[in-house]
């Protein structure tokens, strides 16, 4: 078994100059190419369950099958709920295996996701788990927009939660499909200035290859989530191997075309983040 918690993960990539990715998960296919690629390239990975994976499986499921693929291999797994809104929602995590929850407040005042997430670190800590807060709402690209996290009340916000890891706001959006643009360094740094505590990039799809493996180097950013990038690295695979031969039906055929692709561009990622080696 080689379970870990968030805090297992981030705590050497912090002290070594590399970022673990967390992959956003949305089926037994995609997590299982994740695991695999992780494997293949030594590195710890976060295997992530977000809004839109929870809509269609249970999270008991989805506990269940990050387990067994961390039983699988002989890396480093954390088995991560990723934008938990509630504190029984997280509850509901824990009791179903997973070791780090992350719970967004970030669309709420500054008090109020102190205090909620306060709540969700003592019970994923008194739990012997790690927890993920964010402070600064991150967009999406194309909708609602981003509210970038300020020093000040980030630091507060990290001593006073007891956080793990905190995502943060500077630039970063979810669903981007290009890499345009790039993340303000000069936030970064000023966040860094007065906090200690573990960085995370969400939407880290829409950063540029060449900034991820920078600050994964040369940062407190030790997390990247990614998804998109992925998401349509699986979506080109399907279409090929249905353009390939319009009669196919048979589903787990048409999938298991998806693996190879999919594990490559988690390979890929784990490569530019730094991670490869590291387990």
């Amino acid at each position: 078994m080689t379970l870990a918690t968030l805090s297992d993960v981030l705590e050497p990539a912090l002290r070594d100059g590399y970022a673990v990715p967390g992959l956003v998960c949305l089926g037994w296919e995609d997590m299982r190419a994740y695991a695999m690629a992780a494997q293949a390239e030594r590195a710890p990975v976060i295997l992530q369950a977000g809004p839109s994976c929870r809509e269609h499986t249970p999270l008991p499921v989805l506990g269940a099958m990050m387990r067994h693929l961390a039983d699988s291999v002989d890396v480093p797994v954390v088995v991560h709920l990723d934008h938990g809104y509630t504190l029984d929602e997280c509850r509901a995590a824990l009791d179903a295996g997973f070791t780090s929850v992350m719970y967004d407040g970030s669309r709420k005042p500054l008090a109020q996701n102190i205090d909620e997430t306060a709540r969700v670190a003592e019970m994923a800590h008194a739990a012997g788990m790690s927890c993920e807060g964010e402070i600064g709402f991150v967009g999406y690209a194309g909708g609602e927009g981003s509210a970038g996290t300020d020093p000040q009340q980030a630091a507060e916000f990290a001593r006073a939660t007891g956080i793990d890891a905190m995502a943060i706001s500077v630039g970063n959006v979810h669903l981007q499909t290009d890499h345009e643009g790039g993340l303000d360094e000069a936030r970064i740094r000023a966040i860094e200035a007065v906090t200690e505590v573990p960085l995370v990039i969400h939407g880290g799809s829409g950063v540029p290859y060449a900034q991820r493996a920078a600050l994964a180097a040369g940062s407190r950013i030790c997390k990247f989530n990614i998804g998109t990038e992925l998401r349509m690295a699986f979506g080109r695979a399907l279409r090929d191997a249905m353009n390939a031969d319009p009669a196919r039906f048979d589903r787990v055929a048409i999938l298991k075309e998806t693996h190879a692709p999919v594990m490559a561009a988690a390979r890929a990622v784990i490569r530019n983040l730094g991670a490869s080696g590291r387990a």
